[in-house]
């Protein structure tokens, strides 16, 4: 355990606090937790680069922290009713079927080499956008109309993009390694 690992298992911890903030309409609380989260993931990510920190279990649980927030807050903002719930079901879906693509591939004893696609970057980057505008609107009471939508088709369309790349990926490489009888 370093610093920037004890960062990221904070970012985790401030997981169910903003789903408390969103799921009790105090969103001005929820935009503010969710930029000290986006703030701890790049620190944690300096620090663990420039200082020469970086460890497996800190590769593996900064995407953990990552997708554990973003995940809950679409969740929470879909339920309440704030983003369109086809949206979140899209966005769950999507991370869903990697991860159940990456079993599948680890019980078939043929992991899949983990490598993030550009497409993915960017689809990250537009649902933090997206939520983080969400979040902003409704804490500070603004319309970010047409902002919001033009960010909801980003992220629609990165979205199918990244599951569809990791996909195909995913089945070049079972079918490449499988073994022949």
């Amino acid at each position: 355990m370093n610093l920037p690992n004890i960062i990221t298992l904070g970012r985790i911890l401030l997981v169910p606090v903003i789903v408390w903030a969103i799921a009790s309409n105090q969103m001005t609380i929820a935009f503010v937790i969710f930029v000290v989260a986006g703030v701890s993931d790049a620190i944690d990510g300096f620090l663990a680069k420039r200082f020469n920190m970086t460890t497996e279990i800190g590769a593996l649980l900064d995407p953990v922290a990552d997708k554990a927030l973003l995940v809950s807050i679409y969740v929470t903002l879909g339920i309440s009713g704030d983003i369109p719930r086809w949206l979140v079901i899209l966005v769950v879906s999507r991370d869903f079927m990697i991860v159940g693509a990456v079993i599948i591939s680890w019980i078939l004893d043929n992991p899949v080499p983990m490598k993030p696609l550009m497409v993915s970057k960017l689809n990250t980057v537009a649902q933090v956008a997206f939520a983080a505008l969400v979040l902003a609107s409704l804490g500070f009471q603004f319309n970010a109309s047409p902002y919001e939508i033009i960010l909801a088709g980003f992220v629609t369309v990165l979205t199918l993009l990244s599951v569809s790349f990791y996909l195909v990926d995913w089945a070049r490489h079972m079918s490449a390694t499988a073994p022949i009888p």
